[in-house]
Parts: C-alpha cells; structure tokens; sequence
C-alpha cells in the first residue's frame, strides 16, 4: 500500500495589481515562530503578575501587621496616658477643692477686714468730731451718772466733783458760748453747797461696827455670875489699929494666927453662900429660858436688822432704817444683859445713828443738763 508522491500544484503566476494610490499596503502575515512565542509570552506576563501580586500581598500583609502592632502600641500608649489623665483629673479636683476652701476663706476674712475697716472708719470718724462736741457729750455723760447717783443714793459729795470737773473741762476752751452752761453749773453746785451734810459713810461705818460686837454681846440666859476677888492675906492678918507695933507686941503670935484663919475662913465661906444664891429682877422671864441654838438665831436677826439699816441707810429709806433701829434697840433691851459697859456702848451708838436726820430734799441737776443739751441742739 505504497502511496505515489503527488506532485505540488503548479504556481501560477498572479497578475499584476495596478497600484493605486490611495490603497493600504499589504499586511505582512505572522510567522509560525512568532505564533509560538506568542502564548509564551502570555505565561511568562502571568508568571511575573502572579508573582507581583504575591509580592503585593505579603507586604500589603507585613504593612497590616505594622499597622496593628503599631495601633497596639497607640492604644496601649492611649490606656496609660488616659490612666494619667485620670490621675492627673482627681488631682486637679483635689486641688480645685482647697483652692475653693482657701477662696472662701480668703473671702470671710476680706469680709471680715471690710467690717473692720468699716469700724476703724466709724471710730476715725467719731475722733475725727469737733473736739468741743465730744467734750460736751463727755460732759453730758457724767452729769448724768451723777444726776442718777444723786437721785438714788443721795451721793452728795460724788454730785459735787461731777460738777467741778465739768466746770474745769469747759474752762480750758475760752468760748464764750459755753457761759451759760457754767453759770447752771456753778447755780447747782451752790445748791448741794447749800445742803445740810449728812455722813452715810460714817454712820454705816458705825452700824457695821456694832454688827460686828454682836456675837461678844453677853445675854440674860448665858450670864453667869462673877467671882468676887480673893482678899489678899497679908491684909487680912494685918491687926486693925492705928499702930501695928505696939499691937503686935501686945497679941500673942498664936492669937494672931488663929484670927487670921478665922478671917480667911469666913470670907470663903461668905463668897461661896454668895454663889449660890443670887436676887435678880428681870422684866421678861422669857429671855432666860433661851437654848443655845435660840440664842444664836436672836443674835442674827440682830445683825439681819442692823444690815437692813444699813441698807436703808445707803438708800435714804428714813422709814425703815428707823423702823429696823428701833427692833435692834428693844432686842438689845428686852434678850442682853444691859447692865455690861458693852451692851450699853452698843446702845449708846445706835442711838446715836438714830438721831441722824436722813429726810433731806435733794435737788437734781437738771439745769446743768438741759443748758449742755440745748447747745448740743442747735445747728
């Protein structure tokens, strides 16, 4: 089964092509080597694409990476600086407290200079017056005390240098305005001048010191009765005559003796029946049945009486001083022994104060007081 080679066709010559002048020319035809290189080509550009985009994909990996460990970082650095910032944020509200509490206490104490200071003006002020005013407010001052004093407790002598120390401070201004103020002075100090004086001081001095004798005072129910002196021996064995010689001579010295302890013998024999038996007469028996506790309230109603007196005394109260005056003096009379120098000292010193004449008018000082207040009113 031998195939006969067959011959190639015969080439056949083309006819020619008239060329004209506006036709492409002719496209070469592709080679077979260059069909084959063609899909080569192709393999080697997806081979190398390939490999970019695994290149791109490992450092797009390795950038990702980065970017989280570098986030990581961040957000670590972010966890700490929020730890200090709020840290930091307590601190600065601690601060912000005792700032706050030193601000409201450097207002209270601002307020409390303002007040201050408002004082120290008021007071500069006040010193800052007319030295005339603040002399007659002064003045005004005083006689007022002393109008009072006098009103209240008769302080006569008090009232009187009152007076002359306004009359001194108005002296040192020579004005002529302040005239009329010392005529009224001078017109009320010539009216206590005037006065009858009676000694408070003195007779209070005088009520306390018989207060003060009270406890010593002896009563009737505590009297006993006083030993009488002993006679003295030598006198008592003296012989009676006008020359004791001659009479010694003539009495025997065992006659003498014997008298003289007769003599002695019956003045103690007389001194004791004198003891026991005493005559008294007493108005009121009551005062000799009084136990020891009795006696020692009578002697503090005493002195309760006598410091009532005082009082009445200090306050120009004639009334009761010589109501509590006269139950001192029955007290004295009717419960102590009147017949003792003290008791009867005691007495004659109340009735001394007693015969004290307390009813004085006294006069006020309101002359003096309405003339500094008049020239305080006018413009």
């Amino acid at each position: 089964m031998n195939e006969t080679p067959t011959l190639p066709d015969p080439v056949v010559p083309a006819a020619p092509v008239a060329e004209t002048p506006n036709a492409a020319p002719p496209q070469p035809e592709p080679s077979l080597l260059e069909t084959v290189q063609q899909p080569q080509t192709l393999l080697v550009g997806i081979v190398v694409l390939a490999i970019l985009l695994a290149g791109q994909t490992w450092s797009s990996h390795n950038q990702v990476r980065s970017l989280r460990e570098e986030m990581a970082r961040r957000l670590q650095k972010g966890d700490a600086s929020n730890a200090e910032t709020g840290a930091l944020v307590r601190t600065v509200q601690e601060t912000s407290k005792e700032l706050q509490a030193k601000v409201s206490l450097l207002e209270s104490k601002q307020q409390e200079a303002q007040s201050q200071q408002l004082a120290l003006e008021q007071l500069y002020q006040d010193l800052s017056k007319n030295r005339d005013e603040w002399a007659l407010t002064e003045i005004e001052q005083v006689l007022s005390t002393a109008s009072q004093q006098l009103q209240l407790a008769g302080n006569v002598p008090g009232a009187l240098i009152a007076l002359q120390n306004a009359d001194r401070s108005l002296s040192r201004s020579d004005k002529p305005q302040f005239i009329s103020i010392r005529r009224a002075i001078a017109k009320d100090t010539e009216r206590l001048k005037a006065l009858p004086n009676v000694d408070s001081v003195g007779l209070a001095l005088r009520l306390d010191n018989v207060i003060a004798q009270v406890d010593t005072l002896p009563m009737l129910a505590d009297e006993k009765p006083t030993l009488p002196a002993a006679p003295d021996k030598k006198t008592a064995a003296k012989p009676a005559g006008k020359d004791g010689k001659a009479e010694a001579s003539v009495t025997s010295p065992w006659l003498q003796s014997a008298q003289a302890i007769w003599q002695g013998w019956s003045s103690e024999m007389w001194t004791d029946v004198r003891q026991l038996i005493r005559v008294r007469s007493v108005e009121t028996p009551d005062a000799l049945m009084l136990s020891p506790t009795q006696a020692y309230f009578l002697r503090e109603n005493l002195k309760l009486r006598l410091l009532n007196a005082r009082m009445a005394l200090l306050s120009r109260n004639e009334a009761a001083f010589r109501a509590d005056l006269i139950a001192a003096q029955d007290a004295l009379t009717k419960y102590f022994d009147v017949r003792a120098r003290s008791t009867q000292t005691v007495q004659a010193m109340l009735r001394q104060v007693q015969g004290n004449n307390l009813t004085i008018e006294l006069p006020t000082l309101s002359d003096s007081l309405n003339a500094v207040r008049n020239y305080k009113a006018k413009p």
